[in-house]
């Protein structure tokens, strides 16, 4: 089977402090070759480079979630990745939460950030790992008036209308094991072409079963649903994902 990789996990979560590395492995063994750890504080992020620099599979990430509104917060992140940014293989997760944030002014300031991260993204190159929770149209209309270049939209909840410009803008979109659950994530991948469709888990969260801390060995889950909604073979999919990452994270895949 061709390797797996995932595209937007939380491995410095303390849910792993007990058998990081027993989950690693089990990675390993289900063909996951690299995993792309986000950051959803400053404290996320120096705690990615630090597993970076422990266990050679883990590719950190730097970003602010979308719930912190804070200006100064935003501003002391972009300054993280501008410092190490060579050590970096994305900026994220960032993005928009219309769930968790629906005062109209904070929803603005929550724009306002995102587009100063889309600006450090065109700056710097790094790919950007965005969050769009309810706000799906929303995230793709400000990332096509930035003229956004690198994006991966992670577990994408919007309806293929509003996916579909950022299909055409080049953007990819990554897939978690709860598709198996999800009957919207099901027709999102119907839809899409494969060429932009990417593997990810958001472990500990969105696995299979949204009682049971999700991680990155079940990224053989996602792949096989894709594979069998778009009727090609577990292997044909493998590969066309791989080289989708590819092309996003090159030169780190």
């Amino acid at each position: 089977m061709h390797p797996l990789i995932d595209t937007h996990t939380h491995l410095y979560d303390n849910s792993f402090d007990a058998d990081r590395e027993a989950v690693l492995q089990r990675a390993a063994a289900a063909g996951v070759e690299k995993i792309i750890t986000v950051s959803e504080t400053m404290d996320d992020a120096r705690r990615n480079l630090e597993l970076a620099d422990q266990y050679p599979a883990l590719l950190p990430a730097a970003g602010l979630y979308p719930a912190h509104t804070e200006p100064e917060a935003a501003a002391q992140m972009r300054a993280f990745i501008r410092a190490h940014r060579e050590k970096l293989a994305a900026i994220g997760e960032v993005g928009l939460d219309f769930r968790l944030v629906e005062d109209h002014d904070k929803r603005q300031v929550q724009r306002e950030i995102l587009e100063a991260f889309v600006d450090l993204s065109l700056e710097t190159g790094l790919v950007l790992n965005v969050h769009s929770r309810s706000a799906g149209r929303h995230a793709v209309e400000l990332l096509m008036d930035k003229r956004a270049k690198k994006v991966q939209l992670h577990a994408f909840d919007g309806k293929f209308g509003a996916a579909q410009p950022a299909v055409e803008a080049g953007y990819f979109f990554s897939v978690p094991p709860s598709v198996a659950r999800s009957r919207q994530k099901q027709k999102l991948v119907r839809n899409l072409p494969l060429s932009c469709l990417l593997i990810e888990t958001d472990s500990p969260v969105l696995g299979p079963d949204p009682q049971t801390r999700n991680e990155p060995a079940n990224a053989a889950i996602a792949l096989n649903h894709i594979a069998e909604i778009k009727n090609i073979s577990p292997e044909a999919a493998a590969k066309a994902i791989y080289e989708n990452t590819r092309r996003l994270y090159s030169p780190w895949i």
